[in-house]
This record gives C-alpha cells, structure tokens and sequence, in this order.
C-alpha cells in the first residue's frame, strides 16, 4: 500500500523554553485513507499536522509527504495538500462564499470549477443559507465549519483537519463527518486530530494515540479494542474496594475511581453488586476511550499545558 505520509524518528523541540512536542515518532500513512492522530491537549497533535504541513521545521528525524522530505522539497507539498489549522483565522471582511471561492482560484481552479465547487461544499455542510454573510459576523462555530468548507472543496491530495468539529454542534458535526467520508471516496488522505474518540472510531481506518510527543499505539480501531482482552468494562465510583472488585476482573485506578474489565458474566454480576452497595456504576462494551484510559491512566479530556509556547 503507498504511504502518503512516513514520519521516522520525528522530533520537535521548540527553542522558547526547550519544549519537546515531538519525540521519536514513527508513522505510516496510507495513501487515499483517513487517519485519526488522537491524544490528549498538548499531546503533539498540531505540532505533528504543523510540520506535516510544511509550516514548522522538524529538529531531527524525517517527515516526507507524498514522497517529498518537508524539510526540502516544501514548495512541491504545498500545492497538494490543503489544511484547517486548530487556531482558524479566516478573512474576516468576506463572505462565507467568497472566502472558498477565492480560495479555490487562488489554488489554481478555473472559475466555473471553483463556482461548482464552492456550491457544493456550502450545500454539503448547510452553509448556503449564510453563504453570503460576513465572516466576521459568524460565531465561532460557523467560522470553524467555514474553513472546513474551504480545504474540503479543494482538490488537495492531503487534507489536515486539525480538530475540525471543535464547538461544532451534533448535528454540523455529522456534516462535516460526511464530507469527510466523501473525501475518503475520492482517495484523498485526510489526516484528522480530534480528542473525540467516537469521531476517530467513526470516521478513521487507522488511528494513533499520541501521548507526550510519543506514539503509544497505533492500529485499526478494532485492533485496538483487542488489546484489551476482556470485552466489558465497569466504572465504579464509591465504597468498594480494590481488593473487593479484583475477583471480577483486571482493576485498574483512573481519576479517583475503580474501571474494571471484565467479561460479560462477571461485569454484570459487579455492577448489580456495586449498585446494591451505593456505588455509581456504569458499564458496556470496550471502547477506544477505554483504551487511552489503560494506556495513559487518565481521560482524554483532561486537561494540560498547550503544546507549543506562545
């Protein structure tokens, strides 16, 4: 299968307070896939999407993009790859269809593709209806889906969604997941950030968990999911015990409460225990966010220093 991007011992050191974001990272990108980068605030997400895009230096180690080094060869990426950058900022005194309309012919498209496209981007994300009122008049959300709008219109071989769906609603969430999914189809590579664990099972063929500037694993979301090998878990939270909990499965202790793994029998034999005893419990199937939880000992959710100085 060929690689649209390979990372080999990639490393990012910012000189402003000797900050690593990057460390040793390995990674292989399908070609024509979406690959879902997840991790916690100030894991390296955007610092990796940054150097993938050619807008930072990598300190050591290589990063080609469509078989390019982009500490070389920048100038023959950037045509081909288009980004939305977790800090969006948009040209405010224009319109929603005159920012991709202008964006498309400034990427070269001839005036009938960039209207044909430009239409069919704000229809696919419900954006006509403001498709002619100012950015600056927009919320932060509609500014968000604005720029996704652009870099999906585009004809770009590369797509960098960096959080794309951030303070998006449920439902301009979906959107913007089907044109994602529209950009699988074509064979373009979309590599996506998100802390939404849901969105990169939903959307990623592949996905990463980055944690402190390192990959921790990396795999199929199913893959993944088998990594834990008993199929239930139970989060306990209350007066049991560890050594309590222990005969039902793998216990381990995350953010001041008991998450057992176990199998079906014996999850649903403690949750009816844990319930009788005054315990809050919830319970159900392995997910990836159960995942990061063993591997990382905390919630994704949780906060932390943003990855790069200002």
């Amino acid at each position: 299968m060929t690689s649209a991007i390979v990372a080999q011992g990639l490393s990012k050191v910012y000189p402003r307070g000797g900050v690593t974001a990057l460390s040793g990272v390995d990674l292989e990108i399908p070609a024509g896939d979406v690959f879902g980068l997840i991790g916690r605030n100030g894991a390296g997400k955007t610092t990796f999407v940054r150097v993938a895009a050619t807008q930072l230096m990598p300190s050591a180690g290589h990063l080609s993009v469509l078989g390019h080094d982009v500490a070389q060869a920048a100038d023959r990426i950037r045509p081909r790859i288009a980004a939305v950058p977790q800090e969006s900022r948009p040209l405010y005194f224009l319109t929603v269809d005159q920012l991709v309309y202008l964006y498309l012919r400034l990427r070269g498209h001839e005036r009938s593709d960039a209207r044909e496209r430009t239409d069919r981007v704000l229809a696919e994300l419900d954006l006509t209806s403001i498709a002619h009122r100012l950015v600056s008049r927009l919320s932060g959300g509609m500014r968000r889906r604005a720029m996704v709008a652009m870099v999906l219109a585009s004809d770009a071989e590369v797509l960098f969604l960096d959080e794309p769906t951030t303070g998006l609603d449920p439902i301009a969430r979906r959107e913007v997941w089907a044109a994602i999914r529209r950009a699988r189809r074509e064979r373009r590579t979309v590599l996506l950030t998100t802390h939404y664990l849901d969105e990169a099972e939903a959307l990623s063929s592949r996905v990463a968990l980055l944690d402190g500037g390192r990959v921790r694993l990396e795999g199929t979301p199913a893959e993944l999911r088998q990594r834990v090998r008993l199929p239930y878990r139970v989060t306990v939270e209350g007066v049991l015990t560890r050594g309590e909990l222990e005969p039902y499965g793998e216990v381990s202790e995350v953010n001041g409460a008991h998450l057992v793994f176990a199998r079906e029998r014996e999850a649903r034999e403690l949750a009816m225990a844990a319930l009788g005893r005054g315990a809050r419990v919830a319970m159900g199937p392995v997910s990836l966010e159960d995942i990061f939880l063993q591997v990382v000992g905390r919630r994704l959710d949780d906060e932390s220093p943003v990855e790069e100085p200002a």
